[in-house]
């Protein structure tokens, strides 16, 4: 087997230590097993993507000594592979249309007394108002959620693993084990298209590491949970389960995990601090 990883930013902002060592990570162990690194760029969502971070994005790779598999794979050229995923789903009666605003989903999911709210990979889990709606042709003025109980109805087991390399947040490794069911009350109908996008990230990453015929998957173990709904996913559209490595986190000074408005915090920040790529990779060896 070729070994395959990839990185995959999103252009709405600098990339910061955590996508350095992310990206690091994913390309050091590629070349190490003989095998090929690719960058995608996540530009599904054009009212947030900016060219120039586009071009900060190769900057910084290039400036890390990073190299990649041409042409570059961009989402806003696979529309068509996302809609038809979605209508996929739909024809099978996975997929059921919502209207709800965030506003009425938090109203709706409140607590009661001396209850708390739960929380699922995307917020605030959703308590299944239009769930019963009547369903015709797809909307384009709602989102789209997928039907988990009934989604999980459709499939052959419950019981699903995937082979874990790396470590979850809770020292997780090896061949993790999970019931789907679980998945339900965790973490909810998911959105998997909405009205102004064409797909969401769950969908758009595991139809595109399968395109790409990715391998192994490197990135933060925040996202150890959302692991669990490509897992379902790929079973429902019949696509390749890759091998995980999740890793730590990188984060500021005060503990948090950094986000693209840390400036401060921006691979480019340390570039015009006179910073080499090996001294950047030695914050890394400093940082819990």
């Amino acid at each position: 087997m070729i070994i395959r990883e990839r990185f995959a930013p999103s252009p709405t902002g600098l990339l910061h230590l955590g996508h350095a060592y992310s990206a690091l990570t994913a390309y050091d162990c590629a070349m190490q097993g003989g095998g090929e690194f690719l960058l995608r760029i996540e530009d599904i969502d054009q009212t947030r993507c900016k060219t120039e971070f586009e071009n900060a994005i190769f900057d910084d790779l290039a400036w890390l000594g990073i190299t990649w598999e041409t042409p570059v794979m961009r989402q806003s050229e696979r529309t068509n592979a996302y809609q038809n995923a979605i209508q996929s789903l739909w024809d099978r009666g996975l997929l059921y249309a919502c209207d709800c605003t965030r506003k009425d989903i938090a109203i709706a999911s409140a607590p009661q007394e001396d209850g708390e709210q739960i929380l699922g990979p995307d917020g605030i889990i959703y308590p299944g108002t239009c769930r019963n709606k009547p369903r015709r042709e797809i909307p384009n003025n709602a989102a789209l959620r997928l039907d988990m109980a009934r989604a999980i109805e459709t499939l052959t087991k419950t019981y699903f693993t995937f082979n874990e390399i790396g470590i979850g947040p809770n020292q997780e490794t090896g061949s993790i084990r999970f019931d789907a069911n679980e998945l339900i009350n965790k973490i909810g109908d998911i959105v998997l298209a909405r009205k102004d996008i064409a797909t969401s990230y769950h969908l758009a990453v595991v139809i595109d590491d399968h395109a790409q015929n990715i391998t192994h998957v490197t990135r933060g173990y925040d996202l150890f949970d959302a692991t669990k709904i490509h897992i379902l996913l790929q079973n429902l559209l019949g696509l390749h389960t890759p091998i995980y490595r999740h890793h730590k986190l990188i984060r500021d000074e005060n503990g948090k995990r950094l986000a693209k408005r840390y400036d401060a915090m921006a691979i480019q920040s340390y570039r015009h601090k006179g910073f080499s790529p090996a001294m950047l990779r030695a914050l890394f060896d400093t940082n819990a």
